[in-house]
């Protein structure tokens, strides 16, 4: 078996990469990424291929207003990385493409060799994910951040042409078959996490704390902000941590100022010291096909609370590693809370438990294994 992968970015694709490549089962992986970004993959350099045009022209352009704005940007540079891919790709028995990057190639594999094509997309459905931000639009009556027209027609297009798609939770899943993708067409695979790179560490105090990651409203920060505030715990820290800050969260950031220190940006290499610090750890999302943010809390040794709209939610044994509770419902959110806050015993303990889970379970090698053994029975139908 041969497989080829095409990613639009990193995402996942070279923890599945190298667990390939221990196989003996990877045949090239193109990616946007310059080769010095990628210092410290295990993979070896001939089967990695850097296209960085897209990602060059991805970052000027957005830098210059008028071209970005009369430009689809991340669509335009999509489709260029498309079509460099597709000029290069060689025979192979599966072809994994991320979605968003992989009409072109798709349909030159088609039109010239036989391989099982195999669509990654680690989101819901994304006229799923639009109707559900436009329902919290007209809820909160603001305008929030969404994948332009463009990108979105071409993943629509992506969803029908390819053989199958990999979808990383039962939530995501779910959006397909209810759109009406028969069961057999949709793999679901939980993705890993590295428990090597994520591990508990000394925690700095005895302070309740909660970490909260990525400032995009679609992770539910206005939600939770809401119920921090509400609550009223003088001792009670919330850290929220993430780059760039969603512009429509700016008004829910600047009315709670007074209930959240705003770390910023971590390098991912040193999040496991930021979660450490935390007793909880709350993914909120309004939608949210994966979630790693509570996967690598979970391996950092805390506990966690999720709404159902987490596709990670599939990890987390409710009232065991922590709690999986309806997505907006901050007055639940706010039991919960308040329960871990007020029974830190069981808080700690949940915390250890979510750790041997993702251990024991949903390493990149339990991933790799399902993964690979997926592909082999793709195989064998054929």
């Amino acid at each position: 078996m041969n497989v080829t992968i095409s990613v639009g970015g990193k995402f996942h694709a070279f923890y599945l990469a190298e667990q390939l490549q221990k196989k003996g089962l990877l045949g090239d992986i193109f990616t946007p990424y310059p080769r010095f970004a990628l210092r410290g993959s295990k993979l070896p350099p001939d089967k990695v291929h850097c296209l960085i045009f897209k990602e060059v022209m991805e970052r000027g352009l957005s830098r210059i207003p008028y071209l970005s704005s009369k430009l689809e940007v991340p669509c335009y540079a999509a489709n260029i990385f498309d079509k460099q891919v597709a000029r290069r790709v060689k025979p192979c028995d599966i072809f994994v493409g991320w979605s968003g990057f992989s009409l072109h190639t798709l349909r030159r594999i088609r039109g010239t060799f036989a391989a099982k094509i195999i669509l990654e997309h680690n989101i819901v459905h994304i006229g799923a994910q639009r109707d559900i931000l436009r329902a919290e639009e007209e809820k909160l009556g603001i305008k929030l951040s969404m994948l332009g027209d463009g990108f979105i027609e071409k993943e629509l297009r992506e969803y029908e042409e390819a053989d199958y798609i990999a979808v990383p939770s039962t939530l995501s899943r779910k959006t397909f078959l209810d759109k009406g993708f028969p069961s057999e067409k949709i793999l679901c695979v939980p993705h890993g996490v590295d428990t090597d790179k994520f591990r508990p560490a000394p925690k700095g105090d005895n302070r309740f704390r909660i970490i909260a990651v990525g400032m995009r409203a679609i992770k539910g920060i206005h939600y939770l902000l809401k119920a921090v505030d509400e609550l009223k715990i003088k001792d009670l820290e919330l850290w929220l941590i993430g780059g760039a800050v969603d512009p429509e969260l700016k008004p829910f950031l600047k009315k709670y100022s007074g209930s959240f220190k705003y770390i910023g940006a971590i390098p991912n290499g040193e999040l496991y010291k930021y979660y450490s610090q935390g007793s909880v750890s709350v993914l909120f999302s309004l939608s949210d096909g994966f979630g790693f943010a509570l996967s690598e809390a979970m391996a950092c040794g805390i506990a966690v609370i999720c709404s159902d709209g987490v596709g990670a939610k599939d990890l987390v044994r409710d009232n065991i590693d922590g709690f999986i509770i309806p997505c907006r419902d901050t007055e639940k959110l706010k039991e919960k809370i308040l329960y871990l806050y007020k029974n830190p015993d069981i808080c700690r303990a949940m915390g250890r438990s979510a750790r041997e889970n993702v251990a024991n379970n949903f390493t990149w090698d339990n991933y790799g294994e399902r993964i690979i053994g997926i592909y082999h029975n793709l195989l064998r139908q054929s």
